[in-house]
């Protein structure tokens, strides 16, 4: 069938698969119907794209510029489009007799995932060989999933507690669990009952629990890591500690291991590696392998009952969750992180790279703060790039504006890396766990030769362009408007 892009105005699948939407025009067209203040501001900085894949740990811009991707949030087990992945999906297309959508009937690729992943958690904490599974399709529904099992439990209970730095999402249960006001305060009053304890500090949680009752808490959710937080690795004893106090109590703990889990770490479940053995698990970004969106909630047995018992089996579900195409993925991307057993292959380069960021750090004190590592996560937290006392507001002005210019500064050097969510200015690196030991390498090359040129964070602001600061600046002042169409 003929094109009729762009005389109609309607765009037709084949035109992008084809690469007839040239990379300007779907710049342009994103940034008027999508998100454009996001995308408008990734614009000024160079970095909206799009992109393209070269092979799964190097994509192109629109001007041929190749880039290593440690980018991706920790969704992106084995790069873009990874062809064990691209390969199979040929083959369920073509071959898959089973329901799609199987929402009212038994489905073999969700009982054989469900299946697996059981076991999976089961060989790492034996207590786990009875639970069960809940499917949805994406992490913040993992999230929002595990509270209602937990309070399904504990009815009568009425406080969630989560972590400083933390981050669980932005659906307004797992948001309310966030303790960020960039992303809560707008949308006060969230979910009633949501407590915030210090990340790491046993001590601190055992008083707001007394304080609290132990019989009111519903549950506390905890990240092994955390992500977004940039990294956050918590002292010894204080996942262990957490788990003991709160099954002394009677308290749900449920362990976020969406960014975490299935070998990112170097352990296929970071809970379990620091001796805590959660009541939920819940999981996500991995397991679709960053081709398919799965999310997955692990529940002890009697928890999962409890909710989710005889007529009351309706009380929660999922349109999408469990679907034949996302299950397939999923139980093909685990196959292949079990067969090559990728942990123990992010625990060897993530040493390796870890050692890299702290040579760096030695020699650039003046650039890097910190820097923080386990398994395939790395986190590079900056210097202010204005060291001036400096009021709150504009602290916080400075310190996002440190990591974005460095995140800048870092795609100039060829590598592609991860904003931190709930950190101003920590820019982390998530690449593939089966990157190339070649690339692998190179990629801290580059990040070497990032630092060569920014040897302070003030560089960071000086080897910005001054037209580029003064539109940064200028946009980070206006209010939200129309600015393309």
């Amino acid at each position: 069938m003929t094109s009729r892009f762009p005389d109609a105005g309607f765009i037709r699948a084949d035109d992008v698969l084809q690469e007839r939407l040239r990379p300007a025009e779907a710049r342009r067209l994103d940034l008027q119907y999508g998100n454009e203040e996001l995308l408008y501001g990734l614009d000024l900085l160079g970095l909206a794209g799009p992109f393209y894949r070269v092979n799964p740990w190097e994509l192109e811009d629109e001007a041929g510029v190749r880039r290593i991707n440690a980018s991706g949030y920790a969704a992106m087990p084995f790069g873009e489009m990874p062809p064990v992945l691209t390969e199979f999906m040929r083959d369920f297309l073509e071959k898959n007799r089973a329901m799609g959508l199987p929402q009212q009937s038994s489905g073999p690729w969700r009982a054989a995932l469900g299946a697996n992943l059981v076991r999976l958690l089961a060989r790492e904490l034996p207590s786990h060989a009875d639970s069960q599974v809940f499917f949805c399709s994406s992490g913040t529904e993992a999230i929002e999933g595990a509270m209602k099992f937990a309070k399904a439990w504990r009815p009568k209970a009425k406080y969630f507690i989560s972590f400083s730095s933390g981050y669980h999402g932005k659906t307004y249960g797992s948001l309310s669990l966030t303790p960020n006001p960039e992303y809560q305060d707008i949308f006060r009053p969230l979910v009633p009952g949501a407590l915030t304890s210090p990340y790491g500090n046993l001590e601190a949680l055992q008083a707001l629990i007394r304080r609290l009752g132990p019989d009111n808490v519903v549950a506390v959710v905890v990240e092994p890591i955390q992500g977004e937080g940039g990294v956050n690795i918590p002292p010894a004893g204080f996942l262990s500690g957490l788990g003991s106090y709160c099954r002394k109590h009677g308290i749900v703990v449920i362990a976020d291991e969406i960014q975490t889990g299935l070998g990112r770490t170097g352990h296929w479940f970071e809970s379990a590696a620091q001796g805590l053995d959660p009541d939920i698990v819940t999981l996500a970004k991995p397991l679709g392998g960053g081709m398919t969106a799965v999310g997955a909630t692990i529940v002890r047995q009697p928890i999962y009952k409890k909710m989710l018992g005889g007529l009351s089996s309706k009380r929660h579900s999922n349109t999408f969750g469990g679907g034949a195409l996302a299950m397939a993925v999923g139980l093909r991307s685990l196959e292949y992180l079990m067969d090559n057993d990728f942990p123990a292959r992010s625990l060897a380069l993530g040493e390796q790279g870890l050692a890299r960021l702290q040579a760096l750090q030695r020699r650039f004190p003046k650039l890097f703060e910190a820097v923080r590592g386990q398994g395939m996560l790395f986190a590079m937290q900056f210097q202010p790039m204005v060291g001036l006392p400096l009021p709150s507001v504009l602290k916080e002005l400075v310190f996002e504006a440190t990591a974005i210019l460095a995140l800048r500064e870092m795609h100039e050097a060829k590598v592609m890396a991860n904003l931190s969510l709930s950190s101003k200015r920590v820019v982390r690196l998530s690449p593939a766990l089966d990157m190339p030991q070649a690339t692998f390498t190179e990629m801290f090359d580059r990040i070497e030769r990032f630092a060569q040129r920014n040897p302070s964070s003030r560089h960071i602001l000086t080897n910005t362009p001054p037209a580029m600061t003064a539109q940064l600046a200028a946009f980070a002042a206006s209010k939200p408007k129309k600015r393309t169409g």
